[in-house]
């Protein structure tokens, strides 16, 4: 016997309540419970004891692990943002703000997969007569694409079951909706329902699926956040305000590393991708100047060489400002206290402006010390020498600790033509030419780098 019940569900966050609210008791918004019409089957109630055969347990060293076989997408950025490759039965979800190119890429993923696989292209905002358009311009052949304009979920499913293709796209998961929900399409309870059948069908079938997520006005991906724990993989798809560059970042990844970073230019044709990032970020200056410092921070497992830009002037307000882009604006303060306390330089009557060149952004600590140097050596006008770069983090009490990866950060800068390093102490390569200056407490970091 079945029945049907009304629940109150957030179109933020996901959260249920059996009542109507006016804040969502789950993340505090406003006005986001909607009510919904679910269905439940009281026939399917009783003993638990004829399920636990279905699914009987087996000993962990008893189950065989072989090693994944993966495949390339014919684009070895977005390969090595995946860890690899692509994996049999992943589910992917890309977001990305609205233009910067989410639908190029699928495309592309599309070509560079569908010559050795069949691949099924599922559009719910275009007409097939846009993505074959769009395919034109970026000369992408289609030999082994299939595509339907379709978001009707039941439909969907008996097309895959009939096509059976390895590679399922999927623009956009926003756009899908199912006969059994009551729901308008992109509601929390249709983007979550939808969702979970096509990582149900990845996981069944081995095949892998590509969903392309909107994302908020906060830069989150729209829908529940239970979304993001659902799939395999999640890709954030980042770009500049006018700028050429893309950057494909991994916050989730069940099959490699995660906060790996792939680089791409959009041009006319597509996407290009970026194999040396390192010499896109640096500054084309002639001569060293001050404000600008050169960080070897690391991005997963790739070494990046960025320049760190930083003006301090004199404030004519009474609040001076403080403004960080690319960096985290309160670690911006706490290394303010620092150069005060410990370094003897005072910025309360100071406008304070931090740049990370390149729209890109760095979260690591190990940025600290170049930030540092960067606001020493605007607040002195003086620069640092020719070929140097600085990473390291600082504590509190002025000490400069010790960060990882530093000896793929000092090759990477051996490689680009650097020949000095202000770095914390410790066991550091020797290379011939290339000088490190190891410090133990951030007065050492500024006698390096300011000696004269």
């Amino acid at each position: 016997m079945s029945r049907e019940r009304s629940l109150y569900v957030c179109q933020d966050c996901g959260g249920v309540s059996p009542k109507w609210l006016g804040r969502c008791p789950d993340c505090g918004a406003w006005n986001s419970l909607v009510e919904q019409r679910v269905e439940r089957d009281d026939s399917r109630r009783g003993s638990s004891s004829a399920y636990a055969v279905a699914s009987a347990p087996e000993f962990l060293h008893s189950i065989a692990a072989d090693a994944t076989e993966r495949q390339s997408t014919g684009l070895q950025e977005l390969d090595r943002v995946l860890g690899g490759g692509l994996v049999a039965g992943a589910a992917i979800l890309l977001g990305g703000e609205p233009g910067i190119g989410k639908s190029t890429l699928m495309l592309q993923i599309a070509e560079g997969l569908g010559r050795e696989r069949p691949v099924l292209y599922v559009t719910g905002e275009e007409s097939s007569a846009q993505v074959a358009l769009r395919a034109r311009r970026l000369q992408v052949r289609g030999e082994g694409i299939r595509v339907v304009a379709e978001n009707h979920w039941e439909v969907i499913a008996g097309i895959l079951e009939a096509e059976k293709p390895a590679i399922v796209l999927v623009d956009s998961i926003q756009t899908l909706f199912s006969d059994s929900l009551q729901s308008a399409p992109g509601s929390v309870a249709q983007v979550r329902e939808c969702a979970a059948r096509l990582v149900r069908h990845a996981k069944s079938s081995g095949a892998s699926v590509f969903l392309v997520g909107h994302v908020t006005k906060e830069g989150a991906i729209a829908g529940p956040r239970v979304l993001e724990h659902m799939v395999d993989t999640v890709l954030y798809f980042e770009g500049e305000a006018g700028s050429p560059y893309r950057l494909i970042r991994a916050i989730k990844n069940r099959f490699g590393a995660a906060n790996e970073l792939g680089v791409f230019e959009m041009r006319e044709r597509g996407l290009q991708e970026v194999r040396n990032p390192s010499r896109l970020f640096l500054s084309q200056h002639e001569r060293p100047v001050p404000g600008s410092v050169v960080l070897a921070t690391q991005e997963g497992t790739r070494p990046l060489l960025v320049e760190v830009q930083a003006l301090v002037t004199p404030s004519p307000l009474a609040n001076p400002r403080r403004v960080a882009i690319g960096l985290d604006p309160n670690r911006l303060s706490l290394l303010l206290a620092i150069l005060h306390r410990h370094g003897g330089s005072f910025f309360f009557d100071q406008d304070v402006f931090v740049n990370i060149a390149g729209g890109i952004r760095v979260d690591e600590p190990a940025a600290d010390l170049a930030v540092a140097m960067a606001l020493l050596g605007s607040f002195r006008n003086r620069p640092l020498p020719d070929g140097t770069v600085v990473f390291g983090e600082l504590g509190l009490a002025g000490e400069v600790r010790p960060v990882a990866a530093t000896d793929t950060r000092l090759l990477e800068a051996a490689k680009l033509g650097f020949c000095r390093a202000i770095l914390p102490r410790g066991e550091h390569p020797k290379m011939a030419g290339f000088t490190t200056l190891p410090c133990a407490r951030f007065q050492d970091a500024v006698d390096a780098a300011f000696a004269s």
